[in-house]
């Protein structure tokens, strides 16, 4: 199991990958989603602020800007540090 999904935890972690569509498609971290820093500002309002997520880019620069964008707006995040470079798992 990776560190996103801890055996106690009963529900998958909410994963934000924030890099450009061409960069996820050529592979992200299961079960995460595409929101692009480029469109993240137009896109937050899908999100729901009673949740937590988990923002990921390459190596965690971009991931940071998202997080201080969206913990401004109110919403609970976490940067991934080291991003999908340092993710210890498969990527899809």
């Amino acid at each position: 199991m990776s560190a996103f999904y801890p055996l106690s935890q009963k529900e998958q972690l909410r994963i934000l990958d924030v890099r450009e569509p061409e960069e996820f498609s050529s592979g992200h971290v299961p079960t995460a989603e595409n929101f692009p820093l480029s469109q993240l500002g137009e896109h937050s309002q899908r999100l729901d602020q009673t949740k937590e997520y988990y923002v990921i880019c390459q190596s965690g620069a971009r991931s940071a800007r998202a997080c201080a964008f969206l913990a401004a707006q109110g919403y609970d995040v976490t940067n991934v540090e080291g991003g999908t470079s340092a993710w210890p798992g498969e990527l899809d």
